[in-house]
């Protein structure tokens, strides 16, 4: 089976690497995945060639394109990548077409998925069957029956099948998007995509960092486009908490972190030996598995990561839509980490809130976490079917 799997990330960076769990999962088929945002840092997959079309990222109210490309203009840009697409469809002739959020999101980006969604209606890159990938929770709209009516009318005519990944104990796609019952292709819940702790990666990295007994307390916010606040929090709380709690502190500021805040950072971590300091690393889930708290930012993934190493967190959502604080709350009531806010970021008390949660474990919530592999196995009986 031929895959060709679209996802543009615009903010940050959490919709590339559930999709790359998919392609993982996928390790007996051939995945062509097509990006189209700014770059990320990630070993491919042996299955996977990845195809970057002219880079596109979109300002913080979602409403204007960026290029990528210094001194590029944002119509040449648009043309150059669909005709580029259109180039990689027509060569690979694939199975499956998939499609991550769109159309539930990223509907700016229609100007060259409805052309491609509509040649493959038309059987102009073979025999091909089109699907929608799309996480548990959908950002609200001001008009929800026109956002309704317009997914409906992307999806219906474009879309045989949709995965959306999520476990329905804990979240419907009904609860956030009201138009389920208007749907006409398939709907299929995977369980969430997650990451599973390889216990050897966790070994290795607990005999480098040589804890002993010390407590590790891992601080992130994702791509690190937002949750400055957050950083500068947990540098100011831990050397409070260090002074009756020591702890070794490792703080991921995200890839896209402003330079000169990485800076700023990097140097007050530089003043406290007990604490490391950097941009990313690629065995993020190998420290969570080895950590006894997280403080973090409330994407998906991070939520997975922290779900599948069983590891509490303090969980700061990003408020601008509901998502991230819909998720954390469900998780909260069923004792799997604590929600913080604003409030929460002054040094004592969020240093207090670090002391209590150090000894907390985190409540087995028995959520389906096999997403990925679930996915694989559902393209390949739509598949099977054609």
């Amino acid at each position: 089976m031929r895959i060709v799997f679209y996802c543009q990330h615009v903010l940050g960076v959490g919709h590339m690497f559930r999709s790359l769990e998919i392609v993982k999962a996928l390790k007996n088929h051939e995945v062509i995945l097509v990006t189209g945002g700014a770059e990320v840092d990630f070993d491919p997959p042996a299955n996977m060639t990845r195809i970057q079309l002219p880079g596109l990222m979109m300002d913080a109210k979602f409403t204007r394109f960026i290029p990528l490309e210094e001194g590029a203009e944002v119509d040449e840009v648009l043309v150059r990548r669909l005709r580029l697409f259109k180039e990689i469809m027509a060569k690979y002739q694939p199975d499956i077409f998939m499609v991550e959020l769109f159309p539930f999101g990223r509907k700016k980006f229609r100007f060259e998925l409805l052309p491609i969604l509509k040649k493959v209606r038309k059987g102009e890159y073979g025999k091909c069957r089109s699907v929608c990938s799309v996480r548990d929770i959908l950002v609200e709209k001001n008009d929800m029956k026109r956002q309704v009516e317009r997914v409906h009318g992307y999806l219906n005519p474009n879309f045989d099948h949709v995965l959306v990944h999520s476990d329905p104990n804990l979240v419907r796609l009904d609860e956030t998007f009201p138009g389920v019952e208007g749907i006409v292709p398939e709907v299929h819940y995977t369980g969430y995509v997650a990451r599973k702790p390889d216990p050897a990666e966790t070994e290795r990295l607990a005999a480098e960092l040589n804890l002993g007994d010390t407590p590790l307390v891992v601080v992130s916010v994702g791509g690190g486009h937002i949750g400055r606040d957050l950083l500068r929090g947990a540098l100011a709380a831990s050397p409070i908490l260090n002074e009756t709690h020591p702890h070794r502190l490792a703080v991921f500021t995200g890839p896209y972190a402003e330079e000169d805040e990485f800076k700023r950072l990097q140097a007050i971590a530089s003043a406290h030996p007990h604490i490391t300091l950097k941009r990313f690393t690629k065995r993020f889930l190998a420290y969570l598995d080895l950590a006894r708290l997280s403080v973090s930012l409330g994407g998906y993934n991070t939520t997975m990561n922290l779900l599948a190493t069983n590891t509490f967190g303090l969980m700061y959502p990003f408020l601008q839509n509901r998502e991230q604080n819909m998720r954390a709350r469900r998780i909260e009531e069923k004792g799997g980490l604590k929600v913080i806010t604003q409030d929460d970021l002054g040094p004592e008390r969020l240093a207090g809130l670090m002391r209590e949660s150090l000894d907390r474990q985190a409540a087995p919530l028995n959520l389906n976490l096999d997403g990925g592999p679930n996915s694989a196995r559902i393209l390949e009986e739509i598949h099977a079917a054609m």
